[in-house]
């Protein structure tokens, strides 16, 4: 398994002319909500999801207060120096199996590049040694860089509709599809108007995928 985590190891690994798929990690490969909260009750907190946003929702168990967000921001900091715990979004390894016979797969996340290495352990762990790209801030120009390399279709996975709307920008021609694995999380975020699709679920995604490559021969 490759180690590095830059866009231009990424785009050395990719087959120019096939297919991609480019997908995001929290909350579409990897549960990062639930394994945040899980690690908030071992100090005495927990998440309260009124907003998809962590500042602002982390509170006390015993009182029910909220914390600082400088607080959340140091949980925050201590939680991701080991993103290697992670459970799968479910279905995203057997969709992801199942799909690389027929694309390339490339993980795009907003992570620092010091963490990426516990990010691989992670998605090792679950059968998928994919790339991963360490991405900061919008990924557009990332989406345009990795798809110019690819063949057509290209698909782009993401839970945050900024980052559909900012790849429906810089790579329009990219399928994009909005999708949230966690149910909690569902509702406090509206539907991408940027999204070619929104997926229900990883086997909703698969089908839409599957389809688009059938409909391309492939």
């Amino acid at each position: 398994m490759n180690g590095n985590h830059d866009l231009a190891s990424a785009l050395a690994r990719l087959s120019a002319g096939r297919p991609l798929l480019i997908v995001d990690a929290d909350e579409v490969l990897l549960r990062f909500v639930a394994g945040f909260d899980r690690f908030l009750v071992q100090h005495g907190l927990f998440l309260d999801l009124t907003s998809y946003r962590l500042h602002g929702n982390v509170k006390r168990l015993d009182d029910k207060s909220a914390v600082l967000d400088v607080e959340v921001t140091a949980l925050l900091e201590e939680f991701r120096r080991e993103l290697d715990s992670l459970d799968p979004v479910e279905g995203a390894r057997e969709c992801l199996r199942d799909l690389s016979r027929r694309l390339d797969i490339v993980v795009l996340s907003n992570i620092a590049p010091t963490q990426a290495a516990a990010r691989l352990r992670n998605l090792a762990t679950f059968g998928l040694p994919l790339p991963v790209v360490a991405n900061k801030g919008l990924k557009g120009e990332s989406v345009k860089a990795l798809a110019s390399r690819a063949g057509r279709p290209a698909f782009f996975v993401d839970d945050i509709p900024q980052h559909l709307a900012s790849a429906a920008e810089l790579a329009p021609d990219v399928t994009r599809i909005h999708l949230i694995g966690d149910d909690r999380l569902k509702p406090l975020l509206p539907i991408s108007e940027h999204a070619h699709f929104r997926a229900q679920s990883w086997d909703d995604a698969h089908r839409f995928i599957a389809s688009r490559l059938s409909e391309a021969g492939l």
